[in-house]
């Protein structure tokens, strides 16, 4: 009778919980660990790390180095606890109500766990490749996959299937939209706010500027294609941060925001914001006219390709066969890094444990019962990789 994956990826996402890797923060703790669990299994292994070597990749083949493996893709990074009303300690893994609750259970340390409780039988029996591939920075703009999976693309024996575990409740998902981030810098001049024709408000131009962002967002709205498989149907933007001034009876000097643009295609971020980039631009100009210290600075920041369905695609029905998956065709509306890896040229799905709607939320959970079915998908690869 061949074991249950279930209890040893328990206690392998308690461990990887336990390590904070809030993007913001290194999480070559968690990287060191994970190299050491491998180097126990003699799994050979490698960093592909970011530029100051304060984060990294981890990439490592269990099994032959041959064509035709498949690619367990998943990210190390979390997004911040801070502000959020945790009734846990979002660092111990806390089983309550048939529910695992701790930063990163479903989104997506699970997936890193159930990979890593499949390595020891793997690396007995695999007679084809698995090849575990753990990123960094996926939470600030899937800023360290792209490293890796030139890596893999320059340097591993061509694999078949990548799957990235993302929270799908273990169903298979075949497209997501893309993401770009936008950062604006409104520059004013200050004065006494008695004086405002001496000055600048860069909150006040700033305004304006998000003013036509809400308008834009409307309109992508009321314009989407009815028969847009995602929810919400087309693109979407909002302004997610917005900082500035200094006091109340103060001209503002700054302002800053950032907002983001979310894309099924085929048209690109850029080309959506094109009119309010020309606005900015205006804007620009107008405010140098006045003050040469003035202006406005808009960087787009990421630039994530959203993953398109692939018709009749090999990793999709790859994942399918593993979860015992009979289900519709489906996408989500999030970004991750499977776009990526699509652009890379490689057959690509999304599938893992957990929900979507947890993730990012104080308490974050997974439920047991997605775990286990992560198993149940490990325990087949297993067999999978044992058939040569």
């Amino acid at each position: 009778m061949t074991p249950d994956l279930y209890p040893s990826a328990r206690d392998l996402l308690a461990k990887l919980v336990s390590f904070d890797t809030t993007s913001r923060s290194s999480n070559l703790e968690l990287v060191e660990w994970v190299e050491g669990y491998l180097d126990a299994l003699s799994v050979p292994h490698r960093r592909v790390p970011n530029a100051d070597g304060t984060k990294s990749n981890l990439m490592a083949t269990i099994g032959p180095a041959v064509e035709g493996g498949v690619v367990l893709s998943g990210h190390t990074d979390v997004v911040p606890v801070d502000g959020q009303p945790w009734t846990t300690d979002p660092w111990t893994l806390t089983e309550q109500g048939g529910r695992l609750y701790g930063r990163g259970t479903c989104d997506m340390k699970a997936f890193l766990a159930l990979s890593l409780a499949a390595a020891p039988e793997l690396a007995k029996t695999a007679r084809k490749p698995v090849h575990l591939a753990f990123s960094y920075d996926e939470e600030i703009g899937c800023l360290g996959a792209p490293h890796m999976i030139d890596v893999i693309r320059r340097e591993l024996p061509a694999p078949a299937v990548v799957v990235v575990g993302e929270p799908t409740n273990m169903e298979a998902v075949n497209g997501h939209k893309g993401i770009a981030t936008f950062h604006v810098t409104v520059t004013g001049r200050e004065c006494h706010s008695s004086q405002p024709h001496l000055g600048v408000s860069a909150v006040m131009e700033a305004v304006k500027l998000m003013g036509s962002l809400n308008a834009l967002s409307a309109r992508l709205q009321d314009e989407a294609d009815p028969a847009s498989p995602f929810t919400p149907k087309g693109p979407t933007l909002t302004i997610g941060m917005v900082s500035g001034g200094t006091a109340h009876n103060i001209i503002a000097r700054e302002c800053h925001f950032v907002f983001d643009v979310r894309s099924p295609g085929p048209r690109t971020p850029k080309e959506i914001v094109a009119p309010f980039l020309a606005e900015a631009e205006a804007m620009d100009r107008a405010l140098k006219a006045r003050f040469p210290e003035c202006g406005v600075l808009v960087e787009m920041r990421t630039d994530v390709p959203p993953f398109v369905p692939e018709r009749d695609g090999a990793a999709e029905a790859f994942a399918r066969r593993m979860a015992g998956d009979n289900g519709p065709p489906r996408v989500v509306a999030f970004a991750a890094e499977a776009g990526q890896f699509q652009q890379a040229g490689f057959s690509t799905v999304i599938c893992g444990p957990g929900s979507i709607d947890q993730a990012h939320q104080p308490n974050e959970f997974i439920e047991i019962a997605q775990l286990q079915r992560g198993a149940t998908f490990m325990r087949r690869l297993i067999e999978w990789a044992a058939e040569g």
